[in-house]
């Protein structure tokens, strides 16, 4: 069963980005819930935990507007990035899914990473 982890860097401020509310959801026929988690104080957050995931579609969802709003950082309304959604597939049984996002209040990118 493949696992699930995040890293999100505030690539604004050259920081991690902490206290970020990140939600995994399965994407099969619908929409399905299947894990939350919050980014701690190195910007990193286990999604799966001892609960490994199988193989198909799934989104991540980071609440990046939240973020920068507790930041104090002064949003347009709505702001330009808030919700960002992550779509990925799994083909790895057994491997690590490591999605980090590297975001600011104007822009985001993201990659597989190891």
């Amino acid at each position: 069963m493949a696992r699930v982890t995040t890293h999100v860097l505030d690539t604004s401020r050259g920081t991690p980005g902490t206290d970020i509310k990140v939600e995994l959801y399965a994407i099969d026929g619908g929409r399905r819930l299947i894990a939350s988690a919050v980014t701690d104080s190195d910007g990193r957050a286990e999604l799966t935990g001892e609960r490994a995931v199988n193989t198909g579609i799934y989104e991540l969802v980071f609440r990046a507007g939240d973020y920068f709003r507790r930041s104090g950082v002064a949003l347009p309304d709505p702001p330009f990035v808030d919700e960002v959604a992550v779509r990925f597939g799994i083909a790895e049984a057994n491997g690590r899914y490591h999605v980090p996002l590297l975001v600011s209040p104007w822009s985001y990118s993201t990659y597989r990473g190891s």
